[in-house]
Formats: structure tokens, sequence, C-alpha cells
């Protein structure tokens, strides 16, 4: 059924669902980034909560029961453009894998080797979400979350990431305070050191889908053809050949999350999947 965006809600949390363009694009950077969407009194409380930890929870733990109602996890997780874009990305009642306080202290800290978490998981038709949320304007010097977009569908060991340096086209958050911002479990990213005179604050969940991903946004744009520049895009890092496995891999995840197996972008996966059944003549 036809149905404007921002009237489309996501299920139990009252959430304005991503578009099909969002999505796509999530599928073809491996992030989303939702900026100052947390408001500044929350982000004032954020500072305080953060500062004493964040008491930890059972691995596998489903989301409504790792963060009482009312405490700043759960009010977070609650916010209509967070809600949402967690209800799109891995549907109702996700598990929470794990969280974290990072904390850079000012003029301390070393730039983390670029990895991917949990770089065991090499799921191709599914995938988890790690929410990072930024209480504070983060500037250049603060040594925001470095990531290389479109990096999450390309399978390495975390060793080979780590010695990796200064990717073309990779990026460096800088952002206003209250941006959340979702990875691929795959994204390739790491910390950077903090050069300021201010600390610096990043919370982060990591949550497991418990539902298939699949058509859980509002799909009212599914035949966008936005959908298919979003998917189509390719980055600076990327060499000319074997970059189109990024795209090729892309198909195949886009595949499976809305069911159509004759999407396709230039032949490649029609082409691969090609099993002719009749025998010759």
């Amino acid at each position: 059924m036809e149905m404007e965006e921002a009237e489309k809600k996501a299920p139990e949390t009252g959430g304005t669902l991503l578009s099909s363009v969002q999505m796509a694009r999530f599928v073809a950077r491996g992030a989303l980034r939702l900026d100052a969407v947390v408001p500044p009194e929350m982000n004032d409380e954020a500072l305080r909560v953060l500062a004493d930890g964040v008491p930890p929870v059972p691995y596998g733990t489903p989301v409504t029961r790792a963060f009482e109602p009312g405490s700043f996890a759960r009010r977070l997780i609650e916010l209509p453009a967070v809600a949402g874009a967690l209800g799109s990305l891995v549907g109702p009642e996700p598990t929470v894998d794990h969280h974290a306080v990072h904390l850079r202290e000012p003029g301390g800290g070393e730039a983390q080797p670029l990895h991917a978490d949990a770089i065991i998981d090499v799921r191709p038709d599914a995938f988890d979400v790690q929410l990072m949320y930024y209480p504070q304007q983060v500037t250049l010097e603060m040594g925001g979350t470095l990531s290389v977009p479109g990096s999450h569908l390309r399978r390495t060991n975390e060793s080979d990431t780590g010695r990796y340096q200064n990717l073309r086209g990779q990026d460096r958050l800088v952002c206003p305070a209250g941006t959340v911002v979702f990875l691929h479990h795959g994204l390739w990213h790491g910390g950077r050191r903090n050069d300021s005179d201010i600390r610096r604050y990043m919370f982060k969940i990591r949550f497991n889908p418990q539902v298939r991903q699949r058509l859980l946004w509002d799909t009212s744009d599914l035949h966008d053809p936005g959908v298919r520049t979003e998917l189509d895009v390719t980055f600076p890092w990327y060499e000319q050949a074997s970059g189109r496995l990024e795209r090729y891999n892309r198909v195949l995840l886009w595949r499976e999350l809305t069911g159509d197996e004759a999407f396709d972008i230039d032949h490649w996966v029609t082409r691969t999947a090609n099993r002719p059944q009749e025998a010759a003549v």
C-alpha cells in the first residue's frame, strides 16, 4: 500500500522507517549517518551518563530487556529517527551483542588500525549493525572514527586491513553533537588519536537481527531509479577491475533483502547464475 514516508512507522517503536533509496545507500556504503538527531538536553545528559559507564548486559539479550525503560540507552534507541533506522536494518526486537563506552582523553590515545568488528563474521545474506553515538561536536582534531565507504563486503583478515593506510576516499568523521551512525558489521574503520584539549566520548551498541532482513523498510519507493543509482556507486579506493566485485556483492545482498532474484546491474549476477537445464540435442 502506498503511503508517505513520514507516515510509515516502524512496528513497536513509532520511528520513521528508512526509504528504499536510503537502504540502497547503506548497502552500497556500509554506513548510515543521522546528523544531530539526538536533542541537546540528551547530549548534555550523555556526558554525565557515559562518564559513569553503562552497565553490561549478557550477550544475546533482547533489546527491550537489555536497557530498562527510561534509561538513557533505551531513550536513545527509541528516538524516532534512531528507532526507524534500527527497525529498517535489523527488524523488531534485535538482541544486543555488546555495548561499550569509548573514551579518548585530550591529547591522548593512538590511532586504531583499520579493522572490521568480529572479522570472523562472513555472512553474505545477513548482517549485524553497530550504532555509534557522538554526544559532542566532533572536530577533525578530536579524532573521530575513520571509515572506508564501501569496504564492508570486501572480505579480508583483520591483520590485512590493519596495515592499510590512507586509502583514497576514506572518511574521517566530523559531525555535530547528537549524531548517530549505523555501520554494517564488516565496514573497515578505526578510532583516531585525540589531538584536541577536549575529552571525546562515543557510545556503541552492536545489534543482532532476530528476523529475516527482508523488506523491513518503507518500500513505497522500491522501484525509484535512485535505488539503482545508489547501488552502482563507486569509491576512489576501488580498483578498476576487481572493484567491480563490490558492486556484484551489493547485487547479491540487495536480492536477499528484497527477494527480487531478477535485480541486477550490468547483467553480472545474471551471467554467473546461468545454469541451463535443457540438454543439447
